[in-house]
């Protein structure tokens, strides 16, 4: 039987903890990125920054929409990320680790979103 407090079991809460540290990390890529994007930088920071703002939201309303949102943005940053520096693994590790490692993470929140979504939708509450 799986962990509860509450209505939310553990593997809820921590979904629910990952789609915080999405919205913050959205915030601070949204905040930075345009400051770079006005000083004649990359637009990337930023637009990547409302994605994954949010992706972090919708995953905080247990939606699955929000995991897409995500491993949009994940494949987005992979995009980027080889056309700026192509396939040299020194330079791609700083660009590609982190939001990879996060991507997996937000691949196996899903299922988690589905029975939140569905568990909504059986309650009324779409």
């Amino acid at each position: 039987m799986p962990v509860t407090n509450g209505n939310r079991t553990l593997p809820e809460w921590l979904t629910l903890l990952l789609g915080v540290v999405i919205l913050l990390v959205g915030l601070f890529f949204l905040i930075a990125g345009a400051d770079l994007a006005m000083l004649g930088g990359s637009t990337y920071y930023a637009l990547c920054g409302i994605i994954l703002i949010a992706s972090g939201v919708f995953m905080l309303m247990g939606r699955t929409l929000g995991a897409f949102l995500y491993l949009g943005a994940l494949a987005y940053t992979w995009v980027w990320s080889l056309w700026e520096v192509g396939f040299s693994p020194v330079d791609l590790l700083p660009r590609a680790f982190g939001p990879t490692i996060l991507g997996i993470l937000v691949a196996l929140t899903i299922p988690v979103l589905r029975r939140m979504e569905s568990r909504r939708t059986l309650r009324g509450a779409v």
